[in-house]
């Protein structure tokens, strides 16, 4: 059940009601049912492996918790922790070694019969198997109390606005959530509703737009040349932060209509003027979870200053891996490690101890911006090849500006209706995200006159029906992560 689909939209409204019609003592029961009933729609089959990662981690937390030895608390993290993994490491190799033996075997560079079975990752498992291991290492560390109540601690890995791609939760943060009793409260309500809807706007009427020419381009890479790589790969860039922030949106204002509070995910960034900074902006449960249980226990920036930059780099590498198993990834995770080293080298944060505090100036704006481009190269392309491709052919025929711009503007094909709604469309989105660098858009917006709010809002909505594409609902990109 997709966020942007109709099936979606009846679950919602029917969800709400009913959830305030239940009395307080049972909405975590209802919450549950309705999480596992949302998951179990994509296959009946995700229902047990949810299932199965919450019961071995409820138990295994309650027996840490109980261990006495050292030796036994870290065997029963290891007992939680490890065939997690492992099933991550399957789902993300897996998929990909067959694909690649069946090419081989296609060719007649394998003598064997191709594999006819297809090993999918399952909606959203990458999500709640960390947030499942972040709960337990937390346990591990005496950070929280294992929790006790089964139904509890389930809902808390299963919540469905977060179980499909985040934000990835605390147990500190959400479990008294679950239990504290939340009534009806009319702004939490209406502020859900247009969070809800700016993440719309951002999905259906940025990124799925956008997605139609940066698919034609990039998917058949190889056929072309030039000035049409930088635009689509600026258009990706756009693409996958309204793609993944537009799911955030939702996701945390969906939640809000339940009286959840989930964190921000995305805080404009866009806006950075560092690649340091912009892991501070950009998927921010994901980045935290990667610091708090990847990088600080390999040392952090607590060891020797080569150490350090080790530990900064294979903290990148692994989330490259994360994203997925081909070179492309991997390569895309090592160039931001290399970049944040450089940083660091260049820019330390303390200088014999003492905070330094570092000028801000314009032009790192667009530099930050044309690095991330660099590396959503590597990200985007479907294989090697087709990124190394588009490196060598960025500048081709640049020598002749009005051929290079006008081969450009060709191969793009787009109306000029299309690009101007591009446009506006991306301009609204900046404009937003600037004013989000020092207050709340929506809070603010809400404050606003009765016949200044309602005109907007009855636009924006038309917008949405309007511009979005029609047909079949698209999936979010990472869903596949």
């Amino acid at each position: 059940m997709l966020f942007n689909s109709v099936s979606f939209a009846v679950f919602i409204v029917a969800a709400f009601i009913l959830y305030y019609l239940v009395p307080h003592k049972y909405r975590w029961v209802f919450l549950l049912a309705a999480s596992y009933g949302f998951y179990m729609n994509l296959q009946i089959g995700y229902g047990l492996l949810l299932f199965g990662a919450t019961a071995l981690t409820y138990l295994l937390a309650l027996r840490l918790e109980a261990a006495s030895g050292s030796g036994a608390k870290r065997l029963c993290l290891l007992g939680g922790i490890l065939p997690l993994v492992l099933l991550l490491l399957f789902y993300k190799t897996a998929g990909p070694v067959i694909d690649r033996l069946n090419t081989l075997s296609d060719a007649g560079r394998l003598a064997m019969q191709p594999f006819t079975v297809k090993i999918l990752l399952p909606a959203g498992v990458s999500f709640y198997f960390f947030q499942s291991m972040g709960y337990l290492i937390d346990v591990y560390r005496g950070k929280i109390r294992a929790e006790r109540h089964f139904g509890y601690y389930a809902l808390f890995v299963s919540f469905f606005p977060q179980l499909l791609a985040g934000p990835i939760g605390r147990a500190d943060s959400l479990l008294p959530q679950y239990k504290k009793k939340r009534p009806f409260v009319y702004e939490n309500v209406t502020y859900g509703l247009k969070l809800m809807a700016w993440g719309y706007f951002k999905k259906l009427v940025i990124a799925d737009v956008f997605a139609g020419v940066v698919n034609k381009v990039y998917d058949q890479a190889q056929s072309y040349v030039g000035l049409v790589f930088i635009v689509v790969t600026v258009m990706f860039a756009i693409e996958i932060y309204c793609d993944f922030s537009g799911y955030s949106d939702i996701a945390v204002g969906c939640a809000k209509l339940f009286g959840i509070e989930l964190m921000t995910n995305f805080k404009s960034p866009y806006f950075s003027f560092s690649i340091r900074e912009f892991w501070s902006r950009w998927h921010i449960s994901l980045s935290t979870w990667f610091r708090d249980y990847v990088y600080i226990p390999l040392g952090g920036n607590r060891v020797s200053k080569w150490r350090h930059c080790l530990n900064l780099l294979l903290t990148f590498l692994v989330s490259g891996f994360w994203h997925g198993s081909s070179l492309t990834y991997i390569l895309w995770g090592g160039i931001h490690g290399l970049l944040q080293i450089i940083e660091t080298l260049l820019f330390p944060k303390k200088r014999k101890g003492v905070e330094v505090r570092r000028r801000k100036h314009l032009w790192q704006l667009p530099l930050t911006f044309i690095l991330l481009c660099v590396t959503w190269v590597f990200f985007r392309a479907n294989t090697m090849q087709d990124a190394l491709w588009i490196f060598s052919r960025l500048f081709w025929d640049a020598s002749r500006p009005l051929n290079y711009l006008q081969t450009g503007i060709t191969c793009l094909g787009l109306s000029p209706a299309a690009a101007l709604g591009m446009t506006l469309s991306v301009a609204l989105l900046a404009l937003y995200d600037f004013a989000s660098l020092k207050r709340d858009v929506i809070a603010d917006f809400s404050r606003q006159k009765f016949f200044v709010r309602w005109p907007v809002y009855v636009l924006f909505l038309v917008v949405i029906a309007l511009f979005a594409p029609k047909g079949v609902a698209t999936e979010f990109i990472y869903f596949k992560f």
